[in-house]
């Protein structure tokens, strides 16, 4: 994984990294995912079941965070907590 900082302009635009954009031709489309402070980019080609797996993720991820905010969350162990994952 790779991690970089970027600003936005007074025009709204944002400057992916070099490094970050070997993969990505001038033309190509993205696909953008806001999630509150969350941003997703992802190439459109790319828009299989990796996306629909990565918006899955996004969704639980989302629904595990508010009801760890609630206080909802229970203590599992490691084990079973993998076993659980298994099953996604």
């Amino acid at each position: 994984m790779e991690i970089n900082i970027t600003k936005m302009s007074s025009k709204g635009q944002i400057v992916i990294p070099l490094e970050m954009r070997q993969n990505i031709k001038e033309g190509d489309k993205l696909l953008i995912i806001q999630n509150n402070d969350q941003i997703i980019l992802k190439k459109t080609e790319d828009f299989n079941e990796s996306l629909k797996e990565d918006l899955e993720f996004a969704k639980r991820t989302e629904e595990a965070y508010k009801r760890h905010e609630k206080g909802d969350l229970i203590k599992v162990s490691s084990e079973k907590f993998i076993n659980e994952l298994e099953k996604w």
